[in-house]
């Protein structure tokens, strides 16, 4: 009698073990899996948002992205609708856009996460339009430099994809 009982806490004690290490790799498979989605999102979302401002791409495209009531009230946007863009002027061709994760936080069972983010567009190529080559002093005749920063944002899942919620700009990314 006293055997079986040793076997069965041994057993017991065995499948406790299993268990629990089997459901830490659930939850760091699925933190793995929602990170890596977040990261495409970020890096594809913030790149469209740039190029919507700079190359004039299509507005539409930020929908896959973002969360429709962050795209009303987006101050980066919001220089294409009231006629500010500073990026009017040049024909762009081509960016490089680089976005650094330094944060994420998501729990598998929540639909909603956290990350801090770098972005930063060290080159920009482009040219000034002919239209505006003889108003423009030279010192401007090179497409200006998009703000580097760093932002905290907020990410919603939405019918299983992941959306930009909120986009805070924290300060300035060396």
């Amino acid at each position: 009698m006293k055997r079986l009982r040793r076997l069965v806490w041994f057993i017991a004690g065995r499948l406790t073990l299993i268990t629990v290490v089997l459901g830490l790799a659930t939850i760091a498979f699925y933190f793995a899996m929602n990170a890596a989605n977040i990261f495409v999102v970020l890096k594809d979302g913030l790149a469209q948002r740039a190029m919507t401002v700079m190359m004039k791409s299509d507005k539409d495209e930020l929908n896959k992205y973002f969360a429709v009531n962050y795209l009303a009230r987006d101050p980066v946007l919001a220089v294409i609708d009231n006629g500010t863009n500073p990026y009017d002027r040049y024909q762009i061709t081509g960016i490089d856009h680089r976005l650094r994760m330094e944060w994420m936080w998501s729990w598998p069972w929540e639909d909603t996460a956290r990350t801090t983010i770098t972005e930063e567009i060290p080159g920009i190529d482009g040219r000034i339009l002919a239209s505006w080559r003889g108003v423009t002093p030279p010192e401007q005749l090179n497409p200006p430099t998009w703000q580097a920063g760093r932002y905290d944002v907020v990410l919603v899942r939405e019918s299983g994809q992941w959306h930009i919620r909120s986009l805070t700009y924290v300060g300035a990314y060396p």
